[in-house]
């Protein structure tokens, strides 16, 4: 390995799926061909759409001797900085088509709260977003500058999604959350159906076949609405692997479990949008099965993964690319780095890896702060 400073990087914890079962027809029965299909024409229609980046990380890939690292660069979605853009606007238009005078309303740690008011903005309607009083006054701001009005909540995510739910059953709000819950499906398979289309996108902006995909999981949307698209737009299916924050590993948790597994977050990571105690209900049936390995990192790298992203480290390009964009690039550093994780995965000279860049400086305080940081220890 060329930087002899990567080499200290390391896994906290990791897990092999034993049940392991990728199955194309079962993950495409949980979110069906037409959300897919219909999310893709219905952004693609969009007059701003345009496909983000896939940028190739071809210095970090001779540094740890990887063929290719190719990584998704959310960072210029739609102008909002995030793959959640292509969720929680996709979900109010699907909702909303033919209903007039409506109010949209969603809890969020941030970026799905931005992609919802974005989306109730492009169609006249009003919006009610719930935050907790985690959430950074820049966040919020940039929901009041598309229009939102923004509710702030005592108390964690859990308390403002709580609120959420009160205020519109007594208002008859619609809510598009993308989180699952009994008999509360449809919106989050609409917005896991958008993150699909980063897939989608990625089939016609390489030809190589992609052998291993590092996820971040939260409550899982993402990661279950990429491996949906994998299940549909992929030739061959890759090894994926998971990341999360060591102090909210509810995917490693409820895997090694073999069921959902709720855990209580001790202490909140960096990696904000990352750190969940519980698995949504709906990404759980398609993660369970298909991925081949869980892997959690504490928050010790993120400031320099951020930094080095920014200063050309990693690729000739300069790429902007936030806390929760980081866990990709250092799971995949540090699994090089261990052993047996390493010959388990088969990463090496033959590998075509694909990280997702998952969001920009869309806390654009957090961002420069954590810019600086990262910049003192390069």
């Amino acid at each position: 390995m060329g930087n002899p400073d990567l080499l200290n990087w390391k896994i906290s914890n990791f897990l092999t799926n034993k049940n392991l079962d990728f199955n194309r027809q079962e993950i495409l029965k949980v979110l069906p061909d037409k959300f897919i299909d219909d999310a893709y024409n219905t952004i693609s229609s969009w007059p701003s759409y345009k496909p983000t980046p896939l940028i190739t990380l071809d210095k970090l890939s001779k540094n740890i001797n990887i063929k290719n690292i190719f990584y998704k660069d959310e960072s210029k979605r739609f102008g909002l900085k995030s793959f959640k853009a292509l969720g929680g606007a996709y979900a109010v238009e699907y909702i909303s088509k033919g209903k007039k005078n409506i109010t949209i309303s969603t809890a969020t740690a941030g970026n799905h709260g931005r992609s919802v008011a974005w989306g109730s903005q492009r169609l006249n309607l009003k919006c009610k977003i719930f935050i907790s009083e985690f959430v950074s006054e820049y966040r919020a701001n940039e929901m009041k500058k598309l229009g939102a009005d923004v509710i702030r909540v005592k108390g964690n995510y859990e308390a403002s999604l709580k609120e959420c739910l009160e205020q519109s059953k007594k208002n008859s709000w619609h809510i598009v959350q993308d989180v699952a819950w009994e008999n509360y499906e449809l919106v989050p398979k609409l917005t896991m159906a958008g993150y699909s289309v980063m897939v989608k996108e990625i089939t016609s902006q390489t030809d190589q076949y992609i052998t291993h995909v590092f996820l971040q999981a939260g409550v899982g949307g993402m990661a279950a609405g990429t491996i949906a698209g994998i299940a549909k737009y992929f030739k061959k299916i890759p090894k994926i692997i998971i990341v999360e924050p060591e102090t909210a590993d509810c995917v490693l948790r409820s895997v090694e479990n073999g069921a959902l597994k709720k855990i209580e977050i001790k202490k909140e990571s960096i990696m904000g949008g990352m750190s969940c105690g519980e698995v949504s209900l709906i990404p759980w049936k398609i993660i369970k099965n298909s991925v081949n390995m869980c892997l959690s990192i504490s928050d010790d790298n993120i400031a320099k993964t951020v930094a080095m992203l920014a200063n050309f480290n990693f690729s000739d390009e300069k790429i902007i690319g936030g806390e929760c964009s980081a866990p990709g690039i250092i799971s995949l550093i540090a699994s090089c780095n261990n052993k047996d994780i390493k010959e388990e995965l088969e990463l090496d000279k033959n590998s075509n890896v694909l990280l997702m860049g998952c969001e920009g400086n869309a806390d654009e305080n957090l961002y420069n702060q954590l810019l600086s940081q990262g910049m003192e220890q390069i």
